[in-house]
């Protein structure tokens, strides 16, 4: 007979708030479920631009550029996460799923102590002021994806509520941005984890069992050889 022991806990996908600086976590926010799909899109930096190219075709006009890539391909990832006070009676809950969205929802928000330097500064002269540098968000979906991500839209489906109108239940899309060495100045702790993820994604391709041209109905001779 199995027990409950015996069955192993799902990983929880979730983001973590880093220190670009020390490199250590700020904040580690576990999703209460993990979302249902994960919508991923890729586009390659392509070194040539898109337009006729003369010769009947499209593409690059410089043919030379055609199988180039300027850089990593630019990624976003799309995915709805819930939450719910009502599935977890053994936490005590006296604002509902408030304090959760409220954390999710600072990841896009200068603190007020960041809004009042930059008051001050603006008010004794200062002539230039730096935009606000939040800190390094990594979002994490198992132990082979763990990347630097820039939330990129961020919507929230409110849902169900208490007497004093705390929400209890709620729905979030959450649309972030892969950061790559493109996007980080180098050295940044977030370009450095982006290639530790494009490496672990290199080992995965490895690991893929390789096709052939047979199963295509192909020959060595139909590759023009």
């Amino acid at each position: 007979m199995t027990r409950y022991a015996d069955i192993p806990k799902p990983i929880r996908s979730g983001i973590v708030v880093v220190d670009p600086e020390r490199g250590t976590p700020q904040r580690v926010i576990v999703l209460q479920f993990n979302p249902d799909s994960l919508e991923r899109s890729v586009s390659p930096q392509s070194a040539g631009g898109e337009g006729d190219s003369g010769g009947g075709g499209s593409g690059s006009g410089d043919k030379n550029e055609a199988l180039r890539l300027k850089g990593p391909a630019q990624e976003s990832w799309k995915f709805t996460a819930e939450l719910d006070a009502t599935d977890q009676l053994d936490v005590t809950a006296p604002h509902g799923i408030h304090p959760q969205l409220a954390t999710l929802e600072m990841l896009v928000q200068p603190s007020t102590a960041q809004l009042r330097e930059h008051s001050r500064l603006a008010k004794n002269g200062a002539i230039e002021i730096s935009p606000i540098e939040m800190p390094l968000t990594l979002f994490t979906w198992g132990s082979k994806r763990v990347v630097p991500v820039k939330l990129s839209e961020f919507s929230i489906n409110e849902s169900a509520f208490d007497v004093n109108l705390n929400p209890i239940r709620a729905s979030l899309s959450l649309s972030v941005k892969l950061l790559t060495i493109s996007d980080l100045p180098a050295g940044h702790r977030g370009a450095e984890l982006y290639m530790a993820h494009l490496a672990q994604k290199e080992r995965m391709a490895g690991v893929a069992a390789p096709g052939s041209l047979g199963a295509l109905g192909l020959s060595t001779a139909d590759m023009g050889r």
